[in-house]
């Protein structure tokens, strides 16, 4: 079954937005340096939205920078496999089989995971990839409102809401970037007709 490979993959324990404090993001830079992955795709970001199945509201918003380096700002997170280093908030080295598993740990009966993906310019790319790196780590319950701070601050996403609320967040990210998203399920059965 697949989730029981992106298992094998990542051995996780999600904790989203509202965790436990935890120790996040001691990777060296030596180790940041040994993960980097280029991804052939376009520059592009991806944002995240973990969707309560039962109801609707958000439960963790993080953010993927596809740039000179594939990333994933995971605000206030708990991703973790020992081939993915984290500093920060930022998970570096994030192969088509980690982004998977990624998305994969936060779908399970109780959630799903809606992927909205937009095209930028290699230079919008570059800046919000220095930004997530210059970020910092963020504090619990404000995934929404850090990943809001970064996209505000690049060319063509000024009109992004500030908000606390993950849904809040990607309904904005839809009206600026016209993006609607896909929806991954794992263990769950969407209903028909809505």
């Amino acid at each position: 079954m697949l989730r029981q490979g992106i298992a094998v993959i990542a051995l996780v324990a999600l904790a989203a937005c509202a965790g436990e404090g935890q120790s996040r993001g001691s990777a060296t830079p030596e180790e940041v340096a040994r993960a980097v992955y280029h991804h052939p795709g376009p520059p592009s970001l991806t944002l995240y939205t973990v969707v309560s199945n039962n109801t609707g509201s958000g439960g963790h918003t993080a953010l993927l920078v596809n740039g000179s380096q594939r990333v994933i700002f995971d605000p206030a997170g708990s991703f973790h496999h020992h081939e993915v280093p984290r500093r920060d908030d930022v998970l570096y080295g994030i192969t088509p089989a980690f982004e998977l598993g990624y998305r994969s740990m936060h779908a399970r009966p109780a959630y799903h995971v809606v992927s909205q993906t937009v095209e930028v310019s290699p230079e919008v790319a570059e800046r919000a990839l220095r930004l997530v790196e210059a970020n910092g780590p963020v504090s619990q319950t404000r995934c929404a409102a850090a990943t809001a701070a970064v996209l505000k601050q690049l060319p063509g996403f000024e009109g992004i809401s500030s908000t606390l609320y993950p849904v809040q967040l990607q309904k904005s990210f839809e009206q600026v970037t016209g993006v609607q998203g896909t929806r991954y399920y794992e263990d769950f059965t969407p209903p028909t007709g809505g």
